[in-house]
């Protein structure tokens, strides 16, 4: 794909996401227009000033209602899609997700842990806890995966991740039937949630998915490369599994940081890389800017309509990315049924 044609695509994409952003920000009952938001907008820049129309209530809800959540949303959509690319890359298997090594798993059950002993959702504690259960459950999938086959190949990593996951699923489950009235909060969480107390967990996953989302763009070139296969890769100079272990490290690190604000939503990790692919063609150069921009958008879209569909009720947001996704898996899974895991 030319420069020109590149450009013009991830232009697009922005166009897209910005149309997302104002939509989140509009829909709803407190009655904002879009001059009202781009005025306000317009009012942060230094010596600028213009009249919005907005009410104080508005004002208020704008800023700290709409703009955190949508901003979360965008953040939160985002690491999971370039996640979901990075595993897809590494493991050369379109249906690899931010969640294939036990981050789903480990960060429920945390989460579970935090409920059941008197955690509260949206606790300083419960994301904390979401987080490090995701990490170490990666860390013993590794852990794993070497004792067994050395680290030497992606399947068996793989295959010790589906291990993890069972067994963390496994106690996640034993705690829920030891404390059923905390079913309600588990599962309120394990369905995701992008509900906010104002800007503290956007400032608080932002430095997380930045360097998650840098670090794996950087290593586009190098994902190009080892498509072709390990053993090409080395001889040109490229070590495979020490880049596997960094992208893996990384992808991970950012997806337990954003998952541990907004519970577990699925789907994104496989339905966004998947169909970029299928739209730009496979090159990592631009599939991993492109996956960014569309992931962030697609959240923002999907909470919109979380919110929106049986309002006042709100919607968890992971049933309304597993609508959409569960098909999209299906097709996935049919044009991959001739590739190994």
């Amino acid at each position: 794909m030319t420069l020109r044609r590149s450009l013009w695509v991830l232009g697009v994409a922005v166009v897209v996401l910005l149309g997302a952003c104002l939509t989140a920000v509009l829909v709803g009952p407190a009655g904002l227009t879009v001059h009202g938001v781009v005025a306000d907008l317009v009012n942060r820049l230094p010596g600028v000033h213009v009249d919005s129309g907005l009410t104080t209530r508005q004002h208020a809800i704008l800023w700290e209602v709409r703009m955190p959540r949508m901003v979360l949303g965008a953040v939160v959509g985002a690491t999971l899609a370039i996640a979901g690319a990075a595993y897809q890359g590494v493991f050369r298997n379109p249906l690899a997700d931010p969640y294939l090594l036990g981050v789903s798993s480990g960060a429920g059950l945390g989460a579970t842990v935090v409920i059941v002993v008197g955690g509260t959702i949206g606790s300083f504690g419960l994301p904390a806890a979401a987080f490090a259960g995701g990490l170490i459950a990666v860390a013993a999938t590794y852990a794993l995966g070497r004792s067994v086959g050395g680290g030497r190949s992606e399947v068996v990593i793989i295959l010790a991740g589906v291990a993890v996951a069972a067994f963390g699923n496994a106690i996640q489950t034993f705690l829920m039937q030891r404390r059923d009235d905390t079913l309600r909060q588990v599962y309120g969480w394990m369905l995701g949630r992008l509900a906010t107390d104002g800007w503290s967990d956007v400032v608080t996953v932002v430095p997380y998915a930045v360097v998650c989302i840098a670090v794996i763009i950087v290593f586009g070139r190098t994902l190009d490369v080892m498509a072709v296969g390990d053993a090409e890769a080395s001889s040109l100079g490229i070590r495979p599994e020490r880049v596997r272990l960094i992208l893996v490290c990384v992808a991970t690190l950012g997806t337990a940081a954003v998952v541990s604000v907004s519970g577990l939503i699925g789907f994104v990790g496989i339905v966004i890389p998947h169909a970029v692919r299928l739209l730009i063609g496979p090159g990592h150069r631009l599939l991993l800017p492109v996956s960014v921009v569309v992931g962030a958008a697609f959240l923002v879209l999907a909470d919109v309509v979380a919110r929106t569909v049986m309002a006042p009720a709100e919607l968890p947001i992971g049933v309304v990315t597993a609508a959409i996704g569960a098909p999209f898996f299906l097709v996935v899974l049919r044009r991959s049924r001739g590739a190994t895991v």
